[in-house]
């Protein structure tokens, strides 16, 4: 399998892993937890079905009375009658079958309904690290074609081989009483039955895994070329995705194939199996028949039963897919379900009160990855309502500041307080509410100006959103589009100008009046006239707030109350802007380095 840059990536070479027996288990537990709320409709189908396995009884009888009574005796008066009872019986299996079949597809969509939105809650509240270890393409395959497989399950796996039980029972004790002899005769070919299911079933629920795994590929394929469509025309390397594009696909048919060759071999030795059992019954029969022992109605009928026990048998083998798919797809959610957040909130966690933001990092230890160190020992204050500028080398560890503060992640060693609270001791949801992050990588959704702009404040009202975007000079263009502020922004934005989409950003967090600000490279990529509107704004956001800037271009940072300069995940030299220049350390060289001297000292912004 090729990665995201065509080189192989080993470990999707490894054989998907085997379900063991009890994830079958656990998933009808699971299934039933979902579906016990609707117990009306439960009981409703389960009458309805009951009741469908009772009237297959009523035909075979109507057939034995014909041929060994009404037949011989030439009664022709009771001929209408039965006319009547076979198509009665008929008309009511259709509308038993109908209730039952709308009545279980309704159950099964509210479980699904019900596992989709759990998983999708699970999934919101998993924290970042679990983000940076999955792909996008995989996590929405699991949400909706893996929870869409198990809906056949519950809509008529789950009813049906109860049903199929019942039906099997009844009229395996019927046949018992009518004749025991012929009735093991015919039963003798169900081991073997059992035996070839089970053979199969290990087999086809691994094909079905590897089905799933082939169409999250798929899926991640889609979410990549189509995110990243751009990039790839102006490569031109459309002819390229779709090669790749095609083995992805190549792989989902090749697996779909196996599957189909798998069942197309097991449904007909079942079938055959099941003619074996006929073939006896009809010969043993007819031999009971010739002595005497049986009428020619009641092998009839018995063969008519025989057809109505293997019935189950035939259901089951189909529902074997079904149930082996549903495991496939099942095993694939309970591993997001069962993953635990390593950012989680303690029992007796407080609300952070209003944030003055007094920000300390004492002895702070950080790696995403347990081999490389990002963080070292990291020692910084942060003070309320003053500016505080990170600047150093990529890699140097000024994201993950950023990111610690908000506990996207945890430390490994050391703690982080806010205002005297340490972060594991307050809600997650109490800290975020009070901080507002505007990046230079700006994530819009796909809606309105004003959805996103409200984003901020889900209940904003419209003036409150409309000053927002004057305070982030965003007000003009906004109103220039013929919608205005119902224009469509398109898939992040797209519509939109860099400093546009930025400027929507700031009017988003200032809709959301946080006392905390984290200003991550907020104007690295834009123009002049954008980065000066932009300037603008952020200054009207930042007054009389605590604000972290973290910044490549050292002319958007000069006013900074304090400059913290990091290298290699360590502070290595702290101070305002004219003081850092003076140590003639790292600091004075990055800026040199941007500002070579026969250009002179740039105004401060």
């Amino acid at each position: 399998m090729e990665n995201r840059w065509g080189r192989t990536r080993p470990h999707d070479d490894r054989p998907p892993t085997k379900i063991k027996d009890k994830t079958i288990r656990n998933m009808y537990k699971r299934m039933f937890f979902h579906v016990k709320g609707h117990w009306s409709l439960l009981l409703l189908a389960l009458v309805c079905l009951i009741a469908n396995s009772l009237l297959e009884f009523v035909i075979p009888q109507l057939t034995r009375y014909t041929i060994d009574v009404a037949i011989p005796a030439k009664d022709y008066q009771v001929l209408p009658w039965i006319a009547g009872g076979v198509l009665g019986t008929a008309v009511l299996l259709g509308l038993f079958g109908y209730w039952s079949s709308t009545t279980l597809a309704s159950v099964g969509q509210r479980a699904i309904f019900d596992l989709r939105n759990e998983l999708y809650r699970h999934l919101q509240n998993l924290d970042m690290a679990y983000y940076d270890r999955n792909r996008t393409g995989d996590l929405m395959s699991r949400v909706t074609s893996d929870v869409g497989m198990l809906q056949q399950l519950v809509s008529n796996g789950m009813m049906q081989i109860a049903t199929d039980l019942f039906t099997f029972t009844a009229i395996a004790l019927y046949m018992f009483y009518v004749d025991w002899q012929l009735t093991l005769l015919m039963l003798a070919t169900f081991p073997l039955m059992l035996f070839t299911t089970r053979m199969f079933s290990k087999r086809i629920r691994s094909s079905f895994k590897t089905v799933q795994q082939s169409v999250a590929e798929v899926s991640n394929h889609l979410q990549d070329t189509l995110s990243g469509i751009r990039v790839i025309k102006s490569f031109a390397n459309e002819d390229y995705e779709s090669e790749r594009f095609a083995v992805r696909s190549e792989t989902n048919m090749r697996a779909n194939l196996r599957t189909v060759r798998l069942r197309a071999v097991y449904e007909p030795i079942i079938d055959l199996l099941n003619y074996l059992g006929m073939v006896a019954v009809l010969v043993f029969g007819a031999w009971q028949v010739i002595r005497g022992n049986l009428t020619v109605g009641t092998i009839v009928a018995f063969l008519a039963y025989l057809r109505l026990l293997q019935n189950p048998i035939r259901h089951f083998s189909r529902i074997l897919n079904t149930i082996q798919q549903s495991a496939a797809a099942y095993e694939r959610i309970t591993e997001v379900l069962e993953t635990k957040p390593q950012v989680t909130e303690k029992p007796d966690a407080i609300p952070l009160p209003p944030v003055r933001g007094h920000i300390r990092f004492r002895g702070v230890g950080f790696s995403y990855r347990g081999d490389v160190q990002v963080l070292k020992d990291f020692n910084l204050e942060i003070n309320p309502g003053k500016v505080t500028a990170l600047v150093g080398p990529s890699g140097a560890g000024k994201s993950t500041v950023a990111h610690l503060i908000a506990r996207f992640y945890d430390p490994q060693q050391g703690f982080i307080t806010m205002d005297g609270h340490e972060l594991k001791d307050i809600t997650l949801k109490s800290l975020r509410e009070q901080m507002g992050v505007v990046s230079q990588d700006i994530v819009l959704f796909n809606g309105t100006v004003r959805d996103n702009i409200r984003y901020g404040k889900p209940d904003a009202t419209e003036a409150e959103i409309m000053a927002a975007a004057r305070a982030a000079n965003a007000h003009d263009f906004i109103v220039s589009f013929p919608s205005g502020y119902d224009a469509e922004i398109g898939e992040r934005g797209v519509k939109l100008s860099g400093g546009q989409k930025q400027r929507l950003s700031i009017a988003r967090a200032i809709l959301k009046n946080p006392r905390l600000i984290v200003l991550d490279e907020a104007t690295a990529s834009l123009d002049t006239e954008s980065e000066h509107l932009i300037q603008d704004a952020l200054s009207r956001l930042l007054a009389g707030r605590t604000c972290l800037v973290i910044a490549h271009r050292l002319s958007t940072i000069q006013s900074a109350d304090r400059i913290v300069v990091l290298d290699r995940g360590t502070i290595a030299e702290s101070g305002t802007h004219d003081q850092l220049l003076a140590l003639n350390g790292k600091y004075r060289r990055l800026y040199d380095l941007q500002f070579p001297q026969d250009q002179g000292e740039p105004n401060p912004t």
